[in-house]
């Protein structure tokens, strides 16, 4: 079989492959990968050892031919029962859907107790985002929306982890642990150039921190665990 191309940004699924390795899931866990897309990363779980399952909006652009994927509207009813899973993938997915609420409901509803959601999505806090919108109006990785483009694939919603928790928690989660993919060299070098002034000003103002951890400020893409309690 040719190779599966991610619709992802580039070396993301390396990234979290690594970062599901010190997660060190169970090999008996079933898997959900939602908005699977062409199947890059359905197929990797699978040749991992996991018991794998896909859905996607467009499943007929599924492209692995020993993963089912199913139809499925993430922001409405999803076509699986009560704790059918064990774990939830959601790669570069969230920033795409505007209903995070139904998303999160439903994550819950097909996740076994203690099960774990797992989604990347951009870095809207880091140095270079927030810089970014300073001057542009969008985060990093946002940009200006086609009005009658609804085919799922435009980023449209751009959230924060505090954010995230908030909707998070309400629908039966833990609040999230998270990592980064890498750290932006840009965000690097705006740290350097202004931490007196983000110190100074932090101090003075006494901002909450929840935001200027310094995998947030400096991190391009995030990545969430939640887990079911």
């Amino acid at each position: 079989m040719d190779e599966i191309q991610p619709i992802a940004m580039p070396g993301t699924h390396q990234k979290f492959l690594a970062y599901l390795e010190k997660k060190k899931l169970d090999k008996s866990y079933k898997i959900l990968d939602i908005g699977a897309g062409h199947g890059a990363f359905s197929k990797k779980l699978y040749e991992s050892g996991y018991d794998v399952s896909a859905c996607d909006l467009f499943p007929e652009n599924f492209h692995y031919d020993k993963i089912e994927c199913k139809k499925a509207d993430i922001t409405s009813d999803m076509p699986y029962r009560d704790e059918s899973f064990d774990a939830i993938m959601a790669i570069e997915v969230s920033e795409h859907i505007i209903d995070h609420e139904v998303f999160f409901k439903e994550a819950a509803r097909i996740l076994k107790p203690t099960g774990k959601l797992y989604l990347s999505t951009p870095n809207i806090l880091s140095l270079k985002s927030r810089l970014r919108f300073l001057f542009s109006g969008f985060f990093y990785s946002f940009g200006p929306l086609e009005k009658n483009n609804y085919n799922g694939l435009q980023h449209v919603n751009s959230r924060t982890p505090d954010q995230y928790n908030y909707i998070a928690i309400k629908y039966g989660f833990k609040e999230a642990r998270f990592e980064i993919d890498r750290v932006q060299s840009s965000s690097r070098w705006i740290l350097i150039l202004l931490f007196p002034l983000w110190w100074t000003v932090g101090k003075i103002k006494r901002y909450p921190s929840v935001h200027n951890d310094f995998r947030l400020i400096l991190g391009r893409i995030l990545f969430l665990e939640f887990e079911k309690k």
